[in-house]
């Protein structure tokens, strides 16, 4: 992970830790290219944990948008669904 990513994570561990009572629903949200695996990768990093998953293909369908309402425990669980899903190629994190 570089310093800038690194950095990044450390700010949301402090923000999430200030803002909000644990353990806490967190709604994650991703672009993705329109591929049913990319899709299927996201949502299988959210397996088993109780999410509510919608997505929403874009006007022209090249990407659709991925909702995950999950409830985590606190914010470094938060923070290893980001990386884990960080390895979906062209994967934007909202």
């Amino acid at each position: 992970m570089d310093k800038k990513t690194e950095e990044f994570y450390i700010r949301l561990r402090d923000e999430l830790q200030t803002t909000s009572a644990w353990p806490s629903d967190y709604l994650y949200k991703f672009i993705v290219p329109t591929d049913a695996g990319k899709i299927r990768q996201v949502e299988d990093a959210f397996d088993n944990l109780g999410a509510v998953i919608t997505t929403h293909k874009s006007k022209n369908g090249n990407y659709t948008s991925v909702s995950v309402n999950v409830t985590m425990k606190n914010p470094d669980a938060v923070i290893e669904k980001y990386i884990a899903v960080s390895t979906i190629e062209g994967i934007i994190s909202l």
